[in-house]
């Protein structure tokens, strides 16, 4: 903190001045973790965080006294605006489009513990990746990465390399890069041949039931999710949780040791980041063509 008292400072980023309020707020109880720790935590996952919030329609969800007390989703940028917060609109909604660091800290002192994007940059209509939720119905399913594994090798019999990424929550996520030109609606095909072929191969483990009292203990493959103006925990987005989990792209063969989302949290993310760098960028963006032309 630059100057100030113990109830607010100011910080310089980028040549810019943003004010901390109640730096000494316990925002995760558990970990310990204050909002001062939590910007500190925020800058240091600044760079893989912001490569997939940048040009995004961006939705927080905001939790001013901590993940324990009450939270609300903010999709309209909040007021005042500094002049460093580019924004963009999107069917009425000014959203924040979250391209810096300033913007980053600045929703931080906000108390946005949790960054959702959505699947396509601002202004277009195409999907940016495609991404597969895979989501438990229990809130803990020790069956989980296994199920995701069974799936990542289905994509790749098909010819697509995916990575897997936890939620940061209960549920896994595999994402795939892809080459421009698809649209949501082809995505959502192969999607859903994935998971009608995932639930009748393994009709005891998945579903796609989309109602979740109807799915009973039955992991469920979201292929609905991804869609236009739709969005999900973004990358390397913390989330509200006791662990102070955050969002983590994984190697598969982490994903064949059982590996606990819990285990990657604000910090420790640091020296994992330091060590493997982003794992989404590793994987080329895929050529779906001949996926297609094979389901038609």
């Amino acid at each position: 903190m630059a100057a100030g008292t113990p109830n607010k400072g100011t910080v310089l980023a980028e040549g810019h001045e943003i004010t901390i309020t109640n730096p000494t707020k316990v925002l995760w109880p558990e970990k310990g973790i204050t909002k001062a720790i939590y910007l500190e935590k925020l800058l240091e996952l600044a760079p893989y965080l912001l490569t997939y919030c940048s040009n995004r329609y961006l939705t927080t969800i905001r939790y001013p006294n901590g993940i324990h007390d009450k939270s609300f989703y903010q999709k309209n940028c909040p007021e005042p605006k500094p002049a460093f917060v580019r924004t963009a609109v999107m069917e009425g909604i000014e959203y924040v489009v979250l391209d810096s660091v300033p913007t980053l800290l600045w929703l931080g002192n906000l108390a946005c513990l949790e960054f959702h994007a959505s699947f396509h940059y601002v202004n277009d209509q195409l999907p940016a990746e495609w991404i597969l939720d895979i989501d438990p119905s229990l809130d803990y399913e020790p069956r989980i990465m296994q199920a995701v594994l069974l799936i990542g090798e289905a994509l790749d019999k098909m010819g697509i390399q995916s990575v897997p990424k936890t939620s940061g929550a209960t549920g896994v996520q595999i994402f795939v890069p892809i080459q421009p030109g698809y649209t949501f609606e082809q995505l959502r095909t192969i999607g859903q041949f994935i998971g009608t072929y995932m639930v009748q191969k393994y009709p005891k483990l998945f579903t796609i039931e989309r109602l979740k009292k109807n799915r009973g203990d039955l992991i469920y493959v979201d292929y609905l999710q991804h869609w236009y103006g739709k969005t999900l925990s973004s990358p390397y987005t913390p989330r509200a949780r006791a662990a102070a989990s955050v969002s983590t792209p994984l190697e598969w063969s982490e994903v064949e040791l059982n590996v606990d989302p819990r285990d990657f949290h604000l910090l420790n993310i640091k020296e994992r980041l330091t060590q493997k760098g982003d794992l989404l960028s590793k994987v080329p963006r895929q050529n779906l063509d001949r996926v297609f032309s094979i389901l038609k």
